[in-house]
């Protein structure tokens, strides 16, 4: 595997477990009834590629499920974060 695509899938780990770890803490700041993390923070660390942690931590901390938009638009972008893997890894290799 060349350095490149380590990087790109330490990148992804990196932002999944942020994603994840966002939803959580804002699970919790919801709890405590605390400052919460604005809803397009937590779009952005999706869109910043921790759509699959951030749909992990919808699931496991039970957040936002309630809301249409994150239970529509969440998968929507982890879906096509996984074609465009799909294809760059495809199209370009693992070489």
């Amino acid at each position: 595997m060349s350095l490149t695509w380590k990087i790109i899938f330490g990148y992804l780990i990196l932002m999944n477990l942020a994603g994840f770890v966002v939803m959580g803490v804002d699970k919790h700041r919801s709890i405590v009834k605390k400052w919460r993390i604005p809803e397009k923070v937590l779009f952005f660390f999706s869109l910043l590629g921790g759509s699959f942690g951030t749909v992990m931590g919808m699931q496991i901390f039970r957040h936002k499920t309630r809301h249409w938009y994150f239970v529509i638009f969440m998968p929507v972008i982890l879906a096509l974060h996984i074609v465009v893997l799909i294809f760059c890894m495809a199209h370009f290799g693992l070489s």
